[in-house]
């Protein structure tokens, strides 16, 4: 549907002028921006530089400031400074870049299990000269939400219903799905398949197509570890940590660890112990342990009262918005910046079996951080061209619209 189609009067079938002009130019409609997203993520993003630093200061005793926190900087500054360009594009040309970004972003995946760099046995990385590497995979992510959105707003609500209108977004999400658990990388691929199922169910998508999906999806992942050993040592580790505590279980004991020493307060900032070599991966995967040890429960509530706060503004921003792309696009960022969230989380407390997912704004890497940045740029330029304070009054008819026809 067009942005002009929710501003249609069903007796008159013409289009306010004034009204269209509002929703299709992009600056036309400029709120503020949204008080709620600008301070979470700088909350996050603090938080996220503190405890970097803290987490790799002993890494490199010498350094006044740690290598890692630099290169965690340069990440932050890259994604300011592309953020804003992306904050000032129009949906419109955002909606049109949607598929050839997605097209490179596939390329970039494939060539990352020819070419790319391996450690600890997974290809997930490519180098460029001069300017290091990075994670296709983390774009990977956004060019999918933005190539389904793009598909989804071009059909109506009511194609959702016809299975066959839903190949096509779900193939979007496949093939970056496949070529991730090539990499290994079943996290990204599990966040990709999840994000697009979310999307499909707002476009109007009735349960019961998703059920042999969803099957599909079952057996695949079970598939996955029973064919992957490193997959398999991660169920076991999850089911009984304490018993496989010197192997499979270790990162997730030494979380738990970290945790409990923590209590409420913590034990203060930089005073964390487990960051010490204890804890694998504490400056990234596990970087939540490292708040919840140094600054206790009330760090940890912080950080998750943050996201949740991110997650309100964003499905404030998505139910204001006046398109259906411009309502996939808030919907899925806002997904993209809490759902690996929540999976994060529920990983460093035990409730889910470990997958290599960032805590996004906290954990350390520049991929990652650049991505969620543009998201948010994304996410706060929708806020402020489509669901602005004031908006076009239009009828009930046309309000249901948005997700309608």
């Amino acid at each position: 549907m067009s942005a002009g189609g929710i501003l249609r009067s069903p007796k008159e079938g013409r289009i306010d002028p004034t009204l269209a002009s509002r929703v299709t130019s992009p600056a036309a409609v400029r709120g503020p921006l949204d008080g709620s997203v600008v301070s979470s993520v700088a909350i996050l993003s603090s938080i996220g530089i503190v405890m970097v630093y803290s987490a790799t200061a002993h890494l490199e005793p010498a350094s006044v400031v740690p290598a890692f926190l630099w290169r965690h900087l340069s990440g932050v500054v890259a994604g300011v400074v592309l953020g804003l360009l992306v904050f000032r594009m129009p949906l419109e040309r955002v909606r049109r870049l949607a598929i050839p970004f997605w097209a490179v972003s596939m390329l970039l995946l494939a060539a990352t299990l020819v070419v790319g760099t391996s450690v600890k046995g997974a290809s997930r990385w490519l180098t460029i000269p001069g300017l290091g590497s990075f994670q296709p995979s983390e774009f990977a992510k956004l060019a999918t939400v933005l190539a389904v959105s793009a598909e989804l707003a071009r059909q109506s609500s009511r194609s959702a219903a016809d299975p066959r209108r839903l190949l096509v977004p779900l193939g979007l999400a496949a093939l970056p799905a496949l070529l991730l658990v090539q990499q290994p990388d079943l996290g990204s691929a599990v966040v990709i398949v999840a994000l697009t199922g979310l999307l499909v169910l707002l476009a109007g998508a009735p349960a019961r197509l998703f059920v042999i999906p969803g099957l599909a999806a079952v057996a695949g992942v079970a598939g996955y570890v029973l064919w992957k050993p490193h997959a398999a040592a991660r169920i076991s580790g999850f089911l009984t940590p304490w018993d496989l505590s010197q192997r499979e279980g270790f990162q997730l004991v030494q979380s738990f660890v970290a945790f409990g020493r923590g209590g409420l307060l913590g034990t203060g900032l930089g005073a964390g112990r487990q960051k010490l070599h204890y804890l694998p991966e504490a400056h990234t995967d596990f970087i939540l342990a490292v708040v919840a040890e140094e600054l206790g429960l009330i760090g940890v509530m912080a950080v998750l009262g943050a996201f949740v706060a991110l997650l309100v503004a964003g499905v404030r921003i998505a139910l204001h918005a006046r398109s259906r792309f411009a309502l996939f696009v808030a919907a899925g960022t806002t997904l993209l910046l809490t759902f690996p969230a929540c999976m994060n989380a529920m990983v460093v407390t035990g409730l889910l079996p470990t997958k290599g997912l960032a805590l996004p704004f906290l954990s350390y890497g520049r991929s990652n951080m650049l991505v969620c940045i543009v998201a948010v740029a994304l996410l706060l330029g929708i806020g402020c061209r489509e669901g602005a304070p004031d908006p076009p009054k239009v009828g009930a008819a046309e309000r249901r619209g948005l997700i309608g026809t």
